[in-house]
């Protein structure tokens, strides 16, 4: 049964109909992976201005738009609008205490080949990556020449991306930076904002990457961070991601998820090190 449209929505509510939710709801989860199932009220809430910018009056118009959109602007939107791109500096910092205390020297004996091979998969506005990038930096010091530490990071939005690759951050986002780190690797805006100081931004390479794509990489990697991604999906799609995380890691490589996110370990070959990493066996 439909849910009839409103003639006139409740606090500027547009409402949206059962048949037009669950278009929805399969549309993204079967591109994306996203599950917005539980997120009739957030959908409504999120994108009825969205809607009203366009001088729409129903979702089934909005709907046509966005399923006709080639370039890609109006999904983008929408997944701008559902999602959250919140993200600072030092965020979960275990993990980075972890990568710079038993990661990197495990990673600096064994890559005889001093290619470092790291993923950022789901960046968002790109903290993640330039905080692995100064994890980096302060491990290797001068014993960084001759190695390859460039690393990928991915998402599915253009937006966060133009931020990421930007790199000015409030000054909220850089609370919990060590002032020598923030003396370092930032310089101060006349805005009053922070920029990423150059030489780490080179180290960071940021694309447009769907995680329900395949992956093909020519090589495999040795960390992949993938953190407070997974609570936007099913377990189904979450137990399918992380077989796939598995199948790009080098033997011995890490895999690092977000402290709200849980992996099944009967259904990954993935060993456990501690709450949200894991690690690939060497052989």
């Amino acid at each position: 049964m439909t849910t009839a449209q409103p003639s006139s929505p409740p606090s500027g509510i547009i409402r949206i109909s059962d048949h037009e939710f669950s278009t929805l709801v399969q549309f993204v989860h079967s591109k994306y992976g996203i599950d917005l199932s539980q997120k009739r009220l957030l959908i409504e809430g999120r994108l009825s201005q969205t809607l009203r910018n366009k001088h729409l009056s129903s979702f089934k118009e909005y709907l046509e738009i966005l399923f006709h959109d080639k370039s890609g602007s109006e999904m983008t939107l929408l997944l701008n609008k559902i999602t959250t791109n919140h993200s600072y500096f030092a965020r979960e910092n275990e993990h980075f205490d972890f990568l710079m205390q038993h990661i990197l020297p495990y990673m600096e004996k064994t890559r005889k080949n001093r290619d470092l091979r790291t993923w950022s998969a789901g960046c968002s506005a790109g903290q993640e990556a330039y905080n692995i990038a100064m994890a980096y930096d302060q491990y290797f010091g001068a014993r960084k020449t001759g190695w390859d530490t460039t690393i990928l990071a991915t998402d599915i939005s253009q937006n966060v991306l133009g931020k990421a690759r930007r790199a000015v951050y409030p000054s909220n986002n850089l609370t919990d930076v060590p002032p020598a780190w923030r003396q370092q690797y930032f310089k101060t805006l006349p805005s009053g904002d922070f920029q990423v100081c150059d030489k780490i931004r080179k180290e960071v390479v940021f694309k447009v990457f769907n995680l329900m794509d395949p992956f093909q990489f020519k090589k495999p990697f040795d960390i992949i961070f993938c953190r407070n991604v997974m609570i936007y999906f099913d377990a189904p799609t979450t137990e399918r991601l992380i077989n796939k995380f598995y199948e790009v890691t080098a033997p011995g490589g890490y895999l690092c998820i977000g402290h709200s996110e849980v992996i099944n370990k009967d259904s990954t070959k993935y060993q456990y090190v501690m709450p949200a990493i894991y690690q690939r066996s060497e052989r």
